[in-house]
């Protein structure tokens, strides 16, 4: 990796950590020398950090100005959902279809061990606590494949996927639905039929549809 390259990805990394923990808040507008200083490099590699982020919907670019929070609209739900369901409907679809196989089996192990946090967390009400598990259920059905590429896509859209995700299971009844609809998907892949993992995890995708476009209608949906 060379220099120029190097800090380019330190600035990114930077930048996204801080959207991601919580360090950047909506209406602040955020200045790209300020962050060069603070991490010791020059605007070039943070510029082109910037850019990278905004393609990737982290952050929203204001032309002279610096930059902010992207704030979620419907057309980033729907866009993610399109993204989400084509690519863990795919995922899925190829599980149960090597539901036989060995190392098939040991990705339901792991899934049933995500059921199994979700469940307890639900008996707890525990929003954050299921949460987790339900996003690591959603990862490992993705990574199962082992496809770089979709990998790195599904990545992308994680930021988003996680606040929509968070903001619906605080909606009363969303958690024991999300729990029953990944029940669903977990048996049909088991089970091999792949026609039903498809169209359960499309459901499970348009299940929320209504909490999720109320919630990027009226505010602006960030992690607590």
């Amino acid at each position: 990796m060379d220099q120029k390259k190097a800090l380019h990805v330190l600035a990114y990394e930077h930048i996204k950590n801080m959207v991601l923990e919580g360090k950047m808040e909506y209406g602040e507008i955020y200045s790209e020398t300020k962050i060069a200083k603070e991490i010791g490099i020059s605007r070039t590699p943070v510029r082109d950090a910037i850019q990278y982020l905004s393609q990737e919907k982290y952050i929203d670019i204001l032309p002279n100005k610096g930059f902010c929070l992207h704030k979620m609209g419907i057309q980033d739900f729907v866009d993610t959902n399109q993204i989400r369901t084509a690519i863990e409907g795919y995922c899925g679809r190829e599980i149960a279809q090597k539901a036989h196989l060995e190392e098939t089996k040991e990705t339901f192990d792991l899934l049933e061990s995500f059921l199994k946090q979700q469940k307890e967390a639900l008996e707890q009400e525990s929003v954050t606590a299921f949460f987790e598990a339900d996003m690591q259920f959603h990862i490992q059905l993705v990574s199962h494949i082992a496809n770089r590429e979709l990998n790195n896509l599904f990545g992308t859209y994680m930021y988003r996927m996680r606040n929509l995700a968070l903001h619906s299971l605080h909606v009363p009844g969303r958690m024991e639905k999300t729990y029953q609809e990944h029940l669903e998907i977990f048996e049909n892949m088991k089970q091999g039929n792949m026609i039903q993992t498809y169209e359960s995890i499309v459901y499970h995708m348009e299940s929320p549809r209504n909490i999720s476009i109320d919630a990027v209608s009226y505010t602006h949906l960030t992690l607590p």
